[in-house]
């Protein structure tokens, strides 16, 4: 599949799950195609805890969609999960290479090609959990590089209380302007379906002093009047931009 092009003035382009638009989705592979792409700021994937307590790259809560076999993340072992070979984006089996990452895989990775990391905590985790993701990107000195992004918002509360300006945006798909005093509460930025975006909340978020993302955008036509309402971020799984700040 190609990428499509889009007249990127200062829009930071995200990869969704890597470069799922070409490479299966949160894999190595996915990542590193899309770190090849000079025009990707940032790679967006999902992490979740195992029941060992080890933290993959994964985003549904099993693997039936992605890897054939019914396996619950957080009720399966890392070494479990690891064994499963994924399927190509053509539904099959067959390239061994295709496995379910480690969180520091994914970080190690963006860090080889400077690219920045939107990682989205999945699901309710525990505080410790919160602060052991964060404080092993931190080991690895990439925390300054990453954003992080959740629909859970105990995750992005948690992540405050010790972290206050760590970059972070509540995930959510539909607006409410109550929502305002959320993210000033908290000082998070916006990770919204970009449907849901207009020129007016662009703006209240930005009187804020927050940035907005949107979420998942595939067509050239809704990329170009995103760029256009003065969205900061695009997560695509194709597009491509042409960002002149990376």
């Amino acid at each position: 599949m190609d990428t499509i092009k889009i007249e990127n003035k200062a829009v930071k382009m995200v990869a969704h799950r890597g470069l799922s638009g070409i490479e299966k989705e949160n894999t190595c592979s996915a990542f590193v195609a899309a770190c090849n792409r000079a025009t990707y700021f940032a790679v967006e994937t999902d992490v979740h805890r195992t029941v060992d307590g080890q933290f993959v790259i994964f985003h549904d809560d099993n693997t039936a969609r992605v890897g054939l076999d019914h396996l619950v993340i957080e009720e399966s072992t890392f070494e479990t999960l690891r064994k499963l070979q994924l399927v190509d984006i053509d539904g099959k089996r067959g390239r061994i290479d295709l496995t379910i990452p480690t969180l520091m895989e994914y970080i190690e990775i963006c860090k080889k090609y400077g690219k920045h990391c939107v990682l989205e905590l999945k699901n309710e985790f525990k505080a410790s959990d919160v602060y052991k993701i964060v404080s092993m990107i931190e080991k690895a000195g990439y925390l300054d590089h990453v954003i992080f992004i959740s629909f859970a918002l105990k995750n992005l509360i948690f992540l405050r209380r010790r972290y206050p300006t760590q970059p972070a945006q509540y995930l959510i798909k539909e607006w409410d302007d109550k929502l305002l005093d959320t993210l000033e509460k908290y000082n998070l930025g916006i990770d919204i379906y970009y449907k849901s975006a207009t020129p007016d909340n662009v703006r209240k978020v930005h009187a804020l002093g927050q940035e907005y993302n949107v979420w998942t955008v595939n067509e050239a036509v809704d990329g170009d009047a995103l760029v256009a309402m003065g969205v900061d971020y695009i997560t695509t799984n194709i597009l491509e931009g042409t960002n002149k700040a990376e």
